[in-house]
């Protein structure tokens, strides 16, 4: 076996016993894997599509360098390789007969592995996600902040989330979980294992809303925030950001991030001001096949 091949499992635990050191020892960087691979692990097998999931390591000199996984949806998730690497998982998984819906990886890796994908596949290629990753340093809490308090969700709030979330999600143009939501499947979709807090006002009326991830490698991902459009303006998504990382620390994270669309320059300076600090970019490509590919 050579320094270049990758091992192959749809064991997740076998899996993690080689993998999971590597994987938490860049929480921040490696945030999208741990929360994504613990999700399936939690699943059990064919959980969140019809497929099973694969993992993949590279090993070399008996230490993880680099891993991947695709979900049964077909998502493939990669953690950051150099173009030569990338290119050789690349050939690998054609040759298997693998057809990953989309890609998503630091910036550098999705765009050599979407390339070298379209080379080896002929697959076309479309970009459809950049974001800029931050972490927490120091947190600094809106000052002055706005009249109200933060508060963790309930049972009784589980109306209002739903209909928040599926309207973040066509502010952003997120269909699948559009769908998924409107099928009722919110246990399904990324937002069903979230810790929500709302911010409300002293009358308590919810006015915004920010969830973290379980903890996982020591690390919290702080996703959606989302303010109603009839309630921005006014601080609240700043404050209620502040609260869920306040709850994440308290919760044992170490690191706490969180993703940024990067043509809003109003939530990146917000972040910003709150004590995030940019870590990396991020993309992801989506594939379409003229035919099926080989093996499938």
């Amino acid at each position: 076996m050579t320094s270049d091949d990758w091992q192959l499992t749809e064991d997740v635990e076998d899996f993690l016993a080689r993998a999971d050191k590597f994987l938490r020892s860049r929480p921040a960087l490696h945030n999208t894997p741990l929360t994504d691979i613990e999700k399936l692990r939690i699943g059990g097998p064919g959980a969140q599509g019809d497929e099973t999931a694969v993992f993949g390591r590279l090993e070399s000199a008996g230490e993880v360098r680099a891993v991947f996984y695709r979900t049964p949806r077909g998502r493939l998730g990669l953690t950051p390789l150099s173009a030569r690497r990338t290119d050789r998982l690349a050939a690998q998984l054609a040759d298997l007969g693998h057809a990953p819906a989309d890609v998503i990886a630091d910036r550098a890796t999705a765009a050599a592995f979407a390339e070298a994908w379209q080379r080896h596949t002929g697959a076309t290629a479309d970009p459809f996600w950049r974001t800029h990753l931050y972490r927490l340093g120091t947190l600094t809490a809106p000052q002055p902040g706005p009249d109200g308090r933060g508060r963790p969700t309930g049972d009784r709030d589980h109306e209002q989330l739903v209909r928040w979330c599926r309207e973040f999600c066509v502010d952003v143009g997120e269909q699948a979980s559009i769908s998924l939501i409107d099928a009722g499947a919110w246990a399904d979709s990324r937002f069903g294992d979230r810790h929500f807090t709302f911010w409300e006002t002293p009358d308590g009326a919810p006015v915004s809303m920010a969830a973290g991830t379980s903890l996982v490698g020591d690390m919290i991902r702080i996703d959606p925030v989302h303010t109603p459009a009839e309630h921005r303006g006014r601080g609240y998504a700043g404050a209620v950001t502040a609260e869920a990382a306040r709850a994440a620390l308290a919760a044992g994270a170490t690191d706490v991030v969180l993703f940024t669309d990067p043509d809003n320059p109003t939530s990146n300076a917000l972040y910003q001001r709150l004590g995030f600090v940019h870590v990396a970019d991020f993309a992801g490509y989506r594939f379409s096949y003229a035919a099926p590919p080989a093996g499938r």
